[in-house]
């Protein structure tokens, strides 16, 4: 009898938002056996309220080491590629990738990507607040990225903490988001909103984001699955 294929070792660094790293969990391992391929995951649990302080501060080198120390478990457990499943830590993507034990897969990178691929020359994010502030730590190059006003960054902060913190989105977290979506694409002539926040998953999927937009979380675990899974096998 045949059996399937394997992934690669793959590193997840979880508890930056449980529900992201249970939707991250979820969709990998559903899609490799889509492929017919035997998942190999690895996971280390991270104190969520540590890193949002030192990202928060700014203490970036501080940060990316506490990073590091995480990575250095799952390299320990074999693990051959890693990936940070949050947008906050990344912050401190420059001073980690410095150090980091493990070939990273870069939440950053598969998003600017896909902005270049969709030719996204002006666009809004919603996240996390240090993302917004920081327009998504000044990553997206040529892109435009539009603030909202004070008024709506607070409102979609507010909104992403209470789904990171409950793990899911209520109807009215769901409406508030997607009134502002329009409302800013139509304002700011934008051409799509990115959606900077892996919990954002739960809140919007293909089928109910009515509007133009590149989710951050599906297009990052788009961009594993091209790493750590090889080709499926052939049918019949």
């Amino acid at each position: 009898m045949e059996t399937s294929g394997q992934t690669r070792t793959f590193g997840l660094v979880t508890g930056l938002g449980m529900g992201a790293g249970i939707f991250y969990y979820k969709a990998l391992v559903d899609a490799s056996l889509a492929r017919d391929l035997t998942p190999r995951l690895l996971m280390v649990h991270a104190d969520v309220r540590y890193v949002i302080s030192l990202a928060s501060a700014r203490a970036t080198q501080e940060l990316a080491e506490y990073l590091a120390g995480l990575l250095q478990q799952l390299a320990g457990g074999g693990a051959e590629i890693a990936s940070i499943p949050a947008f906050t830590p990344q912050i401190c993507a420059a001073e980690l990738a410095s150090i980091t034990p493990l070939p990273l897969i870069s939440l950053l990178d598969a998003i600017t990507a896909e902005i270049e691929r969709r030719r996204f020359h002006r666009v809004a994010l919603f996240g996390g607040r240090v993302t917004m502030e920081t327009r998504m730590f000044g990553c997206l190059g040529e892109t435009e990225v539009i603030l909202p006003t004070a008024e709506e960054m607070d409102t979609i902060a507010a909104i992403y903490t209470h789904v990171v913190e409950e793990g899911h989105a209520s109807e009215e977290d769901f409406n508030r988001l997607r009134t502002l979506a329009h409302t800013l694409i139509e304002r700011e002539r934008l051409d799509g909103i990115v959606l900077a926040g892996t919990d954002l998953a739960f809140v919007f999927n293909p089928g109910n984001a009515d509007f133009s937009h590149i989710d951050g979380a599906r297009v990052h675990i788009d961009a594993i699955l091209r790493k750590i899974a090889p080709s499926a096998p052939a049918s019949g």
